[in-house]
């Protein structure tokens, strides 16, 4: 390029600064054009917040006494839809099972995120199953939910040989995984849900003991208005899963929220949620109240907003705190009583 056609774009003299704004208004364009970069952003951020969280967990585990099969297929979609299964050492008999979804936002997360957690539950007499599903972007509603429901059904059909007994299922989840549970449970037990979904539940209500919910979603009609970057990631994670920018009126958006679709019929249920955590009072809180206002038996483990220490997302799994200790063995006793 000559001297003058540098000069007369005002290259010659400002070509650093304004390659810099060119690229700033790319990168703007292809943000409000694609949800991809900034959920690739904030996938690397949770990955790193699995893998720390994983490692916290680890200690509290079972060294020995519980058996692992790993990375069985229940589809054929590859890695995305495999399961990790466990149970204790020494017996071929069906246990009692939990199913685990993991959380990440719909667009992050992995089976192996939650091994720590299964394996400590199956050293107390649970065969314990934790299933992937395909996050966002890559894929969009419905996907991940078909895939959920089709482990369950794949589940059932091969119990004998995970020592899974297809009479007494739990399923279980955190953040994203507890909605994509309420889902599920309110598939199996209002039939007008699962007609607006457009899909058959793979369980019957009978089979479907309880539902065990940590941290979730349950009502996405507030976050449009979610402030600050909690309020941002939300958007941008729910962008990249329904794959529509207005997901709000998307139908996806309105079958996301089973804060309106539960009925008395949906199956037994443990909540929690921590104090430090936005979405208890706006999510965790009010499903718990709805589904005892339906008369579903609830059982709950909330905290006041001045506990310390302030609890925070997923706090469950952070065993280091005593809180998070007392919320696992509650769910244990939790699931003892509904299995029995």
């Amino acid at each position: 390029m000559s001297n003058k056609v540098q000069g007369w774009l005002g290259l010659k003299r400002h070509s650093i600064p304004l390659a810099a704004l060119v690229l700033g208004l790319v990168a703007a364009l292809v943000a409000v054009l694609s949800p991809w970069p900034a959920a690739l952003l904030i996938r690397g951020v949770f990955e790193k917040g699995a893998a720390d969280t994983h490692a916290e967990m680890e200690p509290y585990a079972p060294e020995n006494g519980v058996a692992a099969t790993l990375d069985v297929s229940y589809a054929d979609a590859g890695p995305d839809t495999t399961f990790d299964v466990f149970s204790p050492d020494g017996g071929d008999d069906a246990l009692p099972t939990v199913v685990w979804i993991h959380g990440g936002a719909w667009i992050s997360g992995d089976k192996h995120d939650v091994s720590p957690y299964l394996r400590t539950i199956a050293d107390r007499g649970y065969t314990t199953v934790a299933l992937n599903y395909t996050i966002s972007p890559e894929t969009t509603y419905p996907t991940a939910l078909g895939q959920l429901n089709g482990a369950l059904a794949f589940l059932v059909d091969h119990a004998d040989e995970y020592r899974i007994d297809p009479g007494r299922l739990v399923i279980a989840g955190d953040s994203a995984g507890a909605q994509l549970t309420s889902q599920l449970a309110t598939l199996v037990s209002n039939p007008a849900y699962a007609d607006l979904v457009g899909m058959e539940p793979a369980l019957d209500r009978e089979q479907l003991r309880a539902v065990v919910l940590n941290c979730g979603i349950y009502d996405v009609s507030g976050i449009p208005n979610a402030p600050g970057i909690g309020g941002w990631g939300f958007r941008v994670a729910l962008w990249s899963y329904i794959g529509d920018r207005d997901w709000s009126d998307h139908p996806g958006g309105v079958e996301m929220s089973t804060l309106d679709f539960v009925t008395a019929d949906f199956p037994q249920t443990w909540i929690s949620g921590g104090n430090g955590d936005p979405l208890t009072p706006t999510q965790s809180r009010p499903l718990a109240a709805r589904l005892d206002e339906l008369g579903v038996p609830v059982t709950t483990v909330f905290y006041a907003d001045d506990h310390e220490p302030s609890l925070p997302h997923e706090y469950q799994f952070h065993l280091d705190f005593a809180d998070a200790r007392d919320a696992l063995e509650s769910t244990i006793a939790f699931l003892d009583e509904v299995t029995a």
